[in-house]
C-alpha cells in the first residue's frame, strides 16, 4: 500500500461541491461520498481538516453593487458566512455517522452549535485523530473562503491544500465553454497570479506563496480522488 506523501492537509470543499446536480441546496450524496473518502484518509494516518464555502445557499458578492439585491458587502458577507456554517453542520453529522469523530470551529462564535476557532485546540483535536471542520471563513466580510483556507492551512502547519473542484485541473480558460482550452499540469504562484488563473483568489494564492504551502486542484466528482492526491498520484493541477 502506498504511503501518504502529506501529514496534515486542508480540504478546501465549494458550496456548489455540495450541491451536487441540484440547483441548490444540499445532496446528501455527495456529502457521504465525501465522507467515505475523509474517513478513508483519516485512516491512512494523515491529519485532515476541511474549508466549506456557502455558495450552494447564499453568495455574498453576487447579491452586492449592480448585481442581485445591491446589499451592503458587509451584510451580504456574513450572510456567506452563515451559510458555511450550515454546510459545517451537515458535514459533521454524516462524518459522525459513519464513525469519525469531527468538530465543527467557527470563525463567528456560535457556542450552542459549534466550537470558537482557536488554533492550539484544533491542532489538538487534529493530534487526536478528529477531523476539523472550518466554517463562517476568516470571520471578517472581504475575505473569501479561499483567503480562509489558506490562512487555516498556514495556521495548523497543513502540508497543502486540496482544492476539490468539477473540473480535474487549472486550465486557461473555463474547459465547459472554451473546447481547446489548455490544461496544465504544474504551475508556479506568480503564473497563477499574472495570468489571473480562477485557481483561488489573488490574497488566498499570495498567502500560498509566502509561505510554501502547495495547492493541488483536482475533480471531486470521481470517488477516490482525494486518496490520489494524498497519494501523490498525478491528478489535476499542482500549485507550487
Amino acid at each position: 500500500m502506498p504511503k501518504p506523501v502529506y501529514k496534515r492537509v486542508v480540504l478546501k470543499l465549494s458550496g456548489e461541491a455540495l450541491q451536487g446536480r441540484q440547483s441548490h441546496g444540499i445532496d446528501l450524496r455527495v456529502l457521504e461520498s465525501i465522507s467515505r473518502q475523509v474517513k478513508e484518509i483519516r485512516g491512512l494516518g494523515v491529519d485532515i481538516a476541511i474549508v466549506l464555502g456557502g455558495g450552494n445557499i447564499f453568495r455574498g458578492i453576487e447579491n452586492t453593487g449592480s448585481r442581485g439585491l445591491d446589499m451592503d458587502r458587509s451584510v451580504a458577507d456574513y450572510m456567506g458566512m452563515l451559510a458555511t456554517i450550515i454546510n459545517g453542520l451537515a458535514l459533521q453529522a454524516v462524518l459522525e455517522k459513519i464513525g469519525l469523530p469531527t468538530r465543527v470551529m467557527t470563525a463567528i462564535e456560535m457556542q450552542r452549535i459549534a466550537e470558537p476557532y482557536i488554533r492550539r485546540r484544533a491542532i489538538r483535536h487534529l493530534e487526536k485523530g478528529r477531523a476539523v471542520i472550518f466554517v463562517a471563513g476568516t470571520g471578517n466580510p472581504y475575505f473569501t473562503t479561499d483567503t480562509a483556507a489558506a490562512l487555516r492551512a498556514v495556521e495548523i502547519g497543513a502540508n497543502v491544500i486540496l482544492k476539490a473542484t468539477k473540473v480535474d485541473g487549472v486550465y486557461s480558460a473555463d474547459p465547459l465553454k472554451v473546447k481547446d482550452a489548455r490544461k496544465f499540469s504544474r504551475l508556479r504562484y506568480i503564473d497563477v497570479l499574472k495570468k489571473k488563473l480562477k485557481v483561488m483568489d489573488a490574497t488566498a494564492v499570495s498567502l500560498c506563496m509566502d509561505n510554501n504551502l502547495p495547492i493541488v486542484v483536482f475533480n471531486l466528482n470521481e470517488e477516490g480522488n482525494i486518496k490520489r492526491a494524498i497519494l501523490g498520484e498525478k491528478i489535476g493541477t499542482v500549485v507550487a
